[in-house]
């Protein structure tokens, strides 16, 4: 039978506890999925994310938009930044993560591939496949 411990955290700040980091295990698989995720997913406390989340939800509008009018484009001021042209917008917009990621899928190309190539690369790429898309709807 394998003894348990549990203690109550001690408070040493209103909004903080202090952490004994001789007790429990260092994980490195739980630093190396931080670090690899995309900068929209990192965070160094709760706080900072929702804060995040709901700076986003603020600012976020949903639209339904027909593939046929989607343009990709990327621009030669900032070769690593991909933007999307959708109808009636008075400016690109730039794709989360997360999005980029359900465009690709909605194409048919690996997003993880496609976030390796320069962002023109991968706008002809995702704008080509939007069109083939549009071909088989």
């Amino acid at each position: 039978m394998t003894h348990m411990e549990i203690h109550a955290p001690t408070r040493i700040a209103p909004n903080g506890y202090e952490v004994d980091i001789s007790k429990g295990q260092r994980i490195g698989r739980v630093s190396s999925e931080w670090f690899n995720r995309p900068a929209d997913e990192r965070y160094l406390s709760l706080t900072d994310l929702h804060s995040s989340v709901v700076r986003r939800s603020e600012r976020c509008k949903t639209r339904i938009v027909e593939s046929e009018n989607i343009r990709v484009e990327a621009s030669r001021d900032n070769p690593e930044r991909l933007t999307l042209m959708l109808p009636d917008a008075h400016a690109p917009v730039a794709p989360t993560h997360w999005s980029f990621g359900q465009l690709a899928s909605l194409v048919g190309a690996p997003a993880n591939y496609l976030r390796q190539l320069p962002a023109a690369l991968a706008g002809i790429n995702l704008q080509y496949g939007l069109t083939s898309h549009r071909a088989l709807s």
